[in-house]
C-alpha cells in the first residue's frame, strides 16, 4: 500500500483531489482527525478505546473507511447501467479466488498515498494489518483465479459486468503438513467480518426444488416427490477497476431456509427435526467443493451448481425487466458466460424462465437462449467433464430434466437428418449418455444450448475440436473459438513486485498497468547494461524479501543467492509434480557421487493442495516433504540442494513467492494443461521458463522467442502417437540415471522410518505404465536443466533472456483476454461512468 504500488507520480495531493471529487467525500478525510472515517469507524464500530484496538480491529476500520470511499462510486456504476441500459454480462463461476481485498482496493482507488499517510501517522505496520485480511475461501485453483482477473478487468476496461458465484462459509481446506502428509483443516474465512460485503436481503431470489429433505441416522437425505423451496441471500462485493472509474459487483449467493420453523416439533421435544429443513439449506453453501467422493458429496455438489444458476439468472432477468418488455431484446441486452460445466444447468434453467414463467413459445425461446449463452471449457481430460446420474435431476429438478428430454429430441432429429445413418454420432453427441445408470453430459449441453464454446489456449481449443469434442465441433463448427487466458498486471505485477513495477516505469512510463502490450518497448533495454543490473538487483530485493516473509512465517531460512526453482499448482499426476521430484532425485544422486560437483546452488519451492480423496497426489506431497528432510540431513549436498514445500498455498503465498522466482516450472504432460495462468504471472515477474510445449506455454514462447525459454519433451502429437507403445520399463532399463533415481527411492532411501511407503510411486511408473509419460520426458528435462544451470552462472545473459520474457508478456493480459470475449462472443461496449459520484 506504499506509494510505490501506484502510477508514477501519484502523490498525497493527488489521491486528496480525488477523494474529494470522483469519490464525493467532500470535507471528510481518509484518516488523521477525530471526524475521520478510519478513526470514526474504529471507535464506532468496535466500542474500544482507539488505544486498545487490536490489528484486527485497525484492518477492519481501514476497510470499512475504503468501502466508504467507493460506495457513491459503487452505488453510481449501478446507477448508470440502470439509466443507459447497455448489454451487460453475467459471468457465472463456481470459483472466485479474489485472494486479499484491501491492498489491491487501495491500488486501483490511487488512493495509496492516503493509506500510507493513515499507517504512517498510527506508526502502523503495513505488513502486519494486510496479514490480519484472510484470503476469501471462494476458490481453489485456476479457474477460479482466472474468474478474479476477469471481473478486474472488465471494471478496469469500464464494462458494464457482474459477477455470480456462491458465498462459501468455509473454503476448500486449510492445509497443513505433519510427518509430510497433507492435513485438512477447516477454512474459517468468515470467522470474523468481512468488511466488504453488503447483504442485500430485499433482493432475495426463492430456489424451488422438486424434493425436500429429512434427518436420517444423523445424516440430510432427500425426500422425491415433496417439492420444498430454499432462498438465495445476495451478499455483494465492490470490484474496483484500476483508476476507479468503475465500481462494479461481484454477487455471492448464501443459502438460507424460508421463513419457517416447525414449532410444534420444537414443543414436544424434537429439537433437531425442528431445524431440518434450515440446516439443509445452510448446508448448501456451507463448503466449498463438498467431498465428491461419496454419493451425498456429489448430490450437495449437483445442488449447489443448479442453486447458482436459479438465484443468478433470477436476477439477471429481473435486471433486465427493470428496463425493457420485449423479450425478443434479451440477447442484446444480457451476455451469460458458463464458466466451465459447472452453470451448464443455465440452459434448462434459462428455457424454463422463458417457457414457464414468461409464455414464450419454444422456437422463440430456444433462440434466445442459445444466443445469450456462452461456454467457456477449461479441460481436455474426458473424465473430468461433468456428468451428473440422471435419476438425481429426476428427483431434485424434474422440470429441468423434461426440458433436457426435449432440447435433447429436437437436436438428435436435427443431426439425423443431416447425417443419416450416422448411429454412432447420434450416441456420442447424446445429452444423455446410456448405460447403466443413465447420465447427463454437461459439456454435450453446454455447447448444444449456446451460442458460443471456447477454449482457453491455442493448442487446447484445436485439441478441443480435434479430440475432447470433435463430433460437436463438426456439427457446431462456428461455435469454437479460442479466448487464450490472461491475468490482470495491476495485482500481479504492480501490486506484487514493486520494484519492478518502478524499473519498468522509469523506462517506458506507466501506461503498461492498463495496456500491458507496452510491455514490448522493453526489448530495445536488453543490452542496456544499467538496466540489466537494475533488473537483477530488482530480483534480488524480491528473492531478499520473500526470505524475510518465509523467516516470518515459518521461523526457516531461505538463501537468496541461490536460485529459486518453482512450482506452484494443484497436486495431480498430470501437472507432474513427480517428474519435478525425480529430476532433483538425479541431482541429488549426481551430488552424492561427485562432491565436486560443478553445480549452482539451488532452493526447489514447491507448493499446492491435493484433493482430500486423492491419495496419490498426497503420496507425491508426502514423498516431496521426505525429499526435503533427506537432503537436509546429508551433509554431502546441505547448502547446495534444497527443497521446500510450503503449505497453504493461496493467493497471497503466490504474491510473495512468484516474483522471487527465478525458474517456473511448466511440465504437464504434453496435451493434458488447457493454459494455465500461473505460467504468465511468472513470465511477467521475470522468471524463466522450463516446460512442455503445452498449454499457454506455447504461445508465451512464441511471444518471448524459444530461444528464451527451455523447452523439452514429448508434443502433444507425439504423446498420442506414442501411447500404444510406450513402455516405462524400456526407460528404466537404457537410462542409467532414470534407474538410479528409482531404485533409490525404492530402497527406502527417503523413508527409511516407513519402509515401503513410497511403492505405490515406482508401481504407478514401471509396473502400471506411467500414463502421464514421466520416464518418457525425464532425459529431455535433466538436458533442458543443465542449459538452465549454464544460463545461471552468466548474469548478463540470464538478465537478457529475462527482460525478454517481461517484454513478451504483454499478450497475457486478462484486459486483452476480455477485449476479445467483449469483441468476439459477447458484443459488449463500455458504458463510461459520470466522472462525479454525487
Amino acid at each position: 500500500m506504499a506509494t510505490n504500488t501506484t502510477a508514477k507520480g501519484q502523490t498525497l495531493p493527488d489521491a486528496a483531489r480525488l477523494l474529494k471529487t470522483q469519490y464525493g467525500c467532500g470535507p471528510v478525510q481518509f484518516g488523521g482527525t477525530s471526524d475521520a472515517l478510519y478513526e470514526r469507524h474504529l471507535l464506532f464500530d468496535s466500542g474500544i478505546d482507539p488505544a486498545a484496538a487490536t490489528l484486527r480491529d485497525r484492518f477492519e476500520a481501514l476497510a470499512k473507511s475504503v468501502r466508504d470511499i467507493l460506495s457513491q462510486r459503487w452505488l453510481l456504476t449501478e446507477k448508470t447501467y440502470d439509466q443507459r441500459n447497455p448489454k451487460r454480462l453475467y459471468y457465472l463461476s463456481m470459483e472466485f479466488l479474489i485472494g486479499r481485498s484491501l491492498e489491491n482496493n487501495v491500488t486501483n482507488l490511487l488512493l495509496s498515498p492516503l493509506a500510507k499517510q493513515v499507517l504512517d501517522d498510527k506508526k502502523l505496520s503495513l505488513v502486519e494489518i494486510l496479514e490480519q485480511e484472510p484470503d476469501a475461501g471462494l476458490g481453489n485453483g485456476g479457474l477460479g483465479r482466472l474468474a478474479a482477473c476477469f471481473i478486474e478487468s472488465a471494471a478496469t476496461m469500464q464494462l458494464p459486468a457482474m459477477g455470480y458465484g456462491l458465498r462459501y462459509e468455509y473454503g476448500i481446506f486449510r492445509q497443513s503438513i505433519q510427518n509430510g502428509w497433507q492435513q485438512e483443516l477447516p477454512d474459517n474465512w468468515l470467522r470474523s467480518h468481512d468488511p466488504w460485503e453488503v447483504a442485500r436481503p430485499n433482493e432475495k431470489v426463492e430456489v424451488t426444488l422438486g424434493c425436500s429433505f429429512e434427518l436420517s441416522r444423523g445424516s440430510l437425505r432427500p425426500v422425491p416427490g415433496r417439492p420444498s423451496a430454499l432462498i438465495g441471500i445476495p451478499f455483494d462485493r465492490p470490484v474496483v477497476g484500476y483508476g476507479g472509474s468503475t465500481i462494479n459487483t461481484l454477487r455471492l449467493w448464501a443459502a438460507a431456509a424460508p421463513d419457517y420453523f416447525n414449532f410444534d416439533g420444537f414443543s414436544h421435544g424434537d429439537f433437531v427435526e425442528a431445524f431440518t429443513q434450515t440446516l439443509s439449506a445452510e448446508t448448501l453453501t456451507r463448503v466449498l467443493y463438498p467431498d465428491d467422493s461419496s454419493f451425498m458429496g456429489q448430490g450437495l455438489r449437483l445442488m449447489q451448481e443448479y442453486f447458482l444458476v436459479a438465484c443468478s439468472l433470477a436476477d439477471a432477468v429481473r435486471r433486465f425487466k427493470r428496463s425493457n418488455s420485449d423479450w425478443s431484446l434479451f440477447a442484446e441486452k444480457v451476455a451469460i458466460q458458463m464458466n466451465d460445466t459447472h452453470p451448464a444447468l443455465s440452459v434448462p434453467e434459462l428455457m424454463r424462465i422463458l417457457v414457464d414463467q414468461e409464455h414464450l413459445g419454444w422456437e422463440e425461446a430456444w433462440q434466445i437462449t442459445q444466443n445469450t449463452l456462452a461456454y467457456t471449457n477449461h479441460t481436455l481430460l474426458p473424465e473430468a467433464l461433468e456428468k451428473w446420474p440422471l435419476a438425481w435431476l429426476q428427483d431434485m429438478l424434474p422440470r429441468q430434466l423434461e426440458i433436457i428430454y426435449e432440447i435433447n429430441r429436437r437436436f438428435l432429429d436435427d443431426v439425423r437428418r443431416r447425417f443419416p445413418g450416422n448411429e454412432g454420432l447420434i450416441q456420442r453427441v447424446s445429452l444423455i449418455e446410456d448405460g447403466v445408470g443413465k447420465k447427463v453430459r454437461m459439456a454435450n449441453l453446454a455447447v448444444v444450448g449456446s451460442h458460443s464454446t471456447n477454449g482457453v489456449a491455442e493448442i487446447h481449443s484445436d485439441l478441443l475440436r480435434k479430440t475432447t469434442l470433435r463430433d460437436l465441433a463438426e456439427i457446431f463448427p462456428e461455435r469454437f473459438n479460442n479466448k487464450t487466458n490472461g491475468v490482470t498486471p495491476r495485482r500481479w505485477l504492480l501490486l506484487s513486485s514493486p520494484g519492478l513495477s518502478n524499473l519498468i516505469t522509469d523506462a517506458i512510463g506507466d501506461g503498461w498497468i492498463t495496456d500491458l502490450g507496452q510491455l514490448s518497448e522493453l526489448r530495445a533495454f536488453t543490452e542496456d547494461k544499467c538496466f540489466r543490473d537494475d533488473f537483477l538487483r530488482a530480483k534480488r530485493t524480491a528473492k531478499r524479501q520473500f526470505c524475510d516473509w518465509f523467516r516470518g512465517s515459518t521461523g526457516q531460512s531461505l538463501d537468496p543467492d541461490t536460485i529459486f526453482d518453482c512450482q506452484v499448482k494443484r497436486i495431480h499426476e498430470y501437472k507432474r509434480q513427480l517428474l519435478n521430484a525425480l529430476r532433483i532425485v538425479v541431482l541429488y544422486n549426481r551430488l552424492r557421487q561427485n562432491i565436486g560437483l560443478d553445480m549452482p546452488p539451488r532452493t526447489f519451492l514447491f507448493s499446492g493442495k491435493a484433493a482430500p480423496a486423492y491419495r496419490l497426489a498426497k503420496l507425491i506431497i508426502k514423498f516431496i516433504n521426505n525429499l526435503a528432510v533427506t537432503i537436509d540431513n546429508d551433509p554431502a549436498v546441505r547448502g547446495r540442494l534444497k527443497v521446500v514445500f510450503l503449505p497453504e498455498y493461496c493467493v497471497s503465498v503466490a504474491e510473495h513467492l512468484i516474483p522471487a522466482s527465478d525458474v517456473s516450472n511448466q511440465i504437464s504432460t504434453a496435451g493434458y494443461e488447457a493454459s494455465g495462468t500461473s505460467n504468465m504471472k511468472f513470465m511477467m515477474n521475470g522468471a524463466l521458463t522450463i516446460g512442455t510445449r503445452d498449454g499457454a506455454t506455447i504461445e508465451m514462447a512464441a511471444e518471448a522467442g524459444e530461444e528464451n525459454f527451455f523447452l523439452f519433451g514429448l508434443t502433444a502429437e507425439q504423446v498420442m502417437a506414442d501411447r500404444s507403445w510406450y513402455s516405462p520399463q524400456w526407460h528404466y532399463e537404457n537410462e542409467p540415471e532414470t534407474r538410479d533415481a528409482l531404485d533409490l527411492i525404492a530402497s527406502d532411501h527417503f523413508s527409511r522410518h516407513e519402509p515401503g511407503v513410497f511403492t505405490p510411486l515406482r508401481d504407478v511408473l514401471l509396473t502400471q505404465g506411467d500414463h502421464y509419460l514421466h520416464l518418457a520426458d525425464l532425459k529431455s528435462y535433466l538436458e533442458a536443466d543443465e542449459r538452465l544451470r549454464t544460463l545461471y552462472t552468466e548474469p548478463d545473459g540470464w538478465a537478457r533472456k529475462a527482460i525478454l520474457n517481461v517484454a513478451g508478456s504483454g499478450k497475457f493480459s486478462s484486459d486483452r483476454t476480455i477485449a476479445d470475449y467483449a469483441n468476439e462472443i459477447w458484443k459488449l461496449r463500455r458504458c463510461p461512468i459520470p466522472e462525479k459520484a454525487y
